[in-house]
């Protein structure tokens, strides 16, 4: 079954909540009940703390119990006096005092005290001479008590045995340990609420630019790539927002250069092919005779076409890194000089001169694949040689910088304007689109370079050249 991150946010915090709660009023309510029965029996302690004080003050001023033996009224009144906090009012029990022998304390038996809810701390108390005899009490309890000595000086001059019961021995003890449950319920209760309130609204919070992401990665799905999420905060939601623009931003600039990429692939197969046909039908009508001429002019537009495809296919393996690199140590300058021989017979016949300035003080050694090495020179090569007025010139400066190597292909007029050297490495980028393709290629020579470049960790850029013309600038690892 389907559940939103709302949902599973909410019942999260929600759960989470429960529990600390639960656990909360566990440990209070234990820990209240274990404090309130140390304070209780502190206080149980503190009463028989005083009815000693009380006995063994009235010892001394009468000089023993002969007196308090024959007076079970002054009994009840020294119980009283050692508990007069606790009793606003008469007791229940001073009723009872008259009840049985003189010296029978407390007037019923605890078993018939069971049968009330509450049984008084003066019904449990106890007095005996110091031989354990009884003073006040009931010879079936004597085994029953709890015996605390009555001091006089250094001699004991009493018992007040305390007989068992239970430590909340006091209405108001009872009634404040049932108010303080009730309390902890309502504070649950209340708590619980509050959290499920609160985590409601987290989870709206939380959900709300969460469900904005999704509908929006839907629709990036379908190509809707101008797709943008607001940025309203610097937490990790807001870089998941930052990110998703920065996702589709490169999207929809991949689109357009794929777009474009088609269209210019589209034009540049549409003019050789329009040529081609063209002559062709030439043929067919009659209107151009069979010679060795229109066959030449044929067989140019199909190498054209040819180079075209090839260039493409160079391209698209260097984008994907497909092509294969085989990197030695070689000599690069070694390999420039190669391909600078191989295209002697081109720049002569153009009349453009070629001048190699090697500053290198020694023979250096690159790390690079030198089939791809000599690619990118020749390419770089064949570029000055369409694009260089006759009469022209062509320096290649091989230089060191620390530890890169840098080569500069500087050729004469004609220059390229400032603002269009950094185009210069996209695919199909030619300053004048109307420019005869029997001259330059299809624009994809310097691109072709870049990827070889970046492939050998180095660094190509366009500059303009001392000459007049372009500067190619080519930085490679040593």
């Amino acid at each position: 079954m389907y559940k939103s991150i709302r949902v599973k946010l909410f019942l999260t915090m929600l759960l989470t909540t429960l529990l600390v709660v639960a656990g909360m009023y566990t440990f209070m309510r234990v820990s209240f009940e274990r404090g309130f029965m140390v304070f209780v029996e502190s206080r149980h302690q503190e009463r028989i703390d005083n009815l000693i004080e009380v006995l063994a003050n009235y010892y001394v001023n009468d000089r023993g119990w002969h007196k308090l033996a024959k007076d079970k009224m002054l009994w009840a009144e020294l119980l009283l006096q050692a508990n007069a906090h606790t009793h606003q009012r008469p007791p229940p029990w001073i009723a009872e005092i008259f009840a049985g022998p003189p010296n029978q304390w407390p007037p019923q038996s605890p078993e018939e005290h069971s049968r009330y809810r509450l049984v008084p701390f003066e019904m449990r108390v106890m007095l005996l001479n110091p031989d354990k005899s009884i003073i006040f009490g009931r010879p079936e309890s004597l085994r029953k008590l709890s015996l605390h000595p009555i001091r006089y000086g250094n001699q004991t001059v009493g018992f007040l045995g305390v007989l068992p019961g239970k430590p909340l021995n006091q209405l108001g003890e009872i009634r404040f340990m049932e108010q303080q449950a009730q309390s902890f319920v309502w504070i649950a209760v209340i708590m619980v609420l509050l959290s499920a309130g609160l985590a409601l609204l987290i989870a709206y919070i939380l959900g709300r630019p969460l469900k904005r992401i999704t509908a929006a990665s839907k629709a990036l799905a379908i190509g809707l790539y101008d797709t943008r999420l607001p940025v309203d905060s610097r937490d990790e939601l807001g870089q998941l927002s930052r990110d998703f623009n920065d996702l589709a931003a490169a999207l929809e600039q991949a689109e357009q250069t794929r777009q474009r990429w088609v269209a210019d692939i589209s034009h540049e197969l549409r003019t050789p092919l329009s040529v081609l046909r063209g002559e062709l039908e030439a043929l067919q009508d009659g209107v151009r005779p069979l010679t060795r001429e229109a066959i030449d002019s044929l067989y140019g537009d199909v190498m054209r076409l040819n180079r075209l495809a090839e260039d493409l296919y160079q391209l698209s393996l260097s984008d994907q890194g497909a092509l294969s690199y085989r990197k030695l140590l070689v000599n690069p300058i070694a390999i420039l000089q190669e391909d600078i021989n191989a295209f002697a017979p081109e720049f002569e016949s153009r009349k453009i001169s070629v001048k190699l300035d090697n500053q290198l003080n020694e023979n250096i050694r690159i790390h690079a694949d030198p089939d791809r090495l000599s690619q990118l020179y020749r390419n770089l090569l064949n570029n000055s040689a369409h694009y260089t007025d006759n009469d022209g010139q062509l320096v290649i400066t091989a230089c060191r910088d620390a530890d890169r190597l840098i080569l500069n292909f500087q050729d004469s007029a004609p220059g390229i304007p400032e603002p269009y050297l950094a185009k210069l490495f996209d695919r199909f980028y030619r300053i004048e689109s109307s420019r005869n393709r029997s001259l330059g290629g299809a624009g994809l020579g310097l691109a072709i370079c870049r990827n070889i470049v970046e492939a050998h960790n180095g660094h190509i850029s366009a500059l303009s050249s001392i000459l007049g013309g372009l500067n190619i600038r080519v930085e490679l690892p040593v």
